[in-house]
């Protein structure tokens, strides 16, 4: 999923109103938001932590000085592991250091839900939606008149009203 249309679902979930507009920049698309009140923002996790103070859930960026610190962590992880990582094996390693850190927690930070969870599942979403059904390419599935299968669309994520708090 394009860090674009993370962002939106984003601003979505967190129940903001539409109307920003992102830009990439570079030969890694990374995402740009040009505010009204000033420069613009860049960067996936940098314009994520915006949206949600924005949206006043905090709480959604750690409650606590060290889960603040888990939090920035595994934002940080999302953008220089989980992005741009196509290589199989990789990927494999990947998803299963996170199931074994995972092992003794809910989510993340341990029992509190944040934006380090949000961005993760959709960093990698991508790669459980193409191992399911054995497609790499949007053109390849297609091409095998999959393109409207309920696997091959991305998700209409929204974050569940009862884990955001008031």
């Amino acid at each position: 999923m394009a860090a674009a249309a993370e962002l939106t679902l984003l601003e979505k979930s967190l129940g903001l109103s539409k109307g920003n507009k992102y830009s990439a920049q570079g030969e890694r698309q990374i995402p740009v938001l040009q505010t009204n009140n000033g420069p613009s923002l860049t960067g996936l996790t940098t314009i994520a932590a915006h949206l949600v103070k924005q949206a006043n859930k905090e709480y959604l960026l750690g409650s606590t000085a060290e889960e603040k610190a888990i939090v920035q962590q595994w934002l940080e992880y999302r953008v220089t592991r989980v992005d741009g990582n196509s290589n199989k094996d990789d990927i494999r390693t990947l998803l299963k250091d996170l199931n074994s850190y995972l092992e003794d927690k809910v989510y993340l930070t341990g029992y509190n839900f944040t934006l380090a969870d949000i961005l993760l599942y959709y960093g990698l979403h991508r790669f459980i939606r193409d191992s399911k059904t054995g497609n790499t390419s949007k053109g390849k599935r297609q091409a095998e008149g999959e393109a409207d299968s309920p696997q091959s669309r991305e998700p209409d994520v929204g974050l569940d009203p009862r884990t955001l708090g008031p």
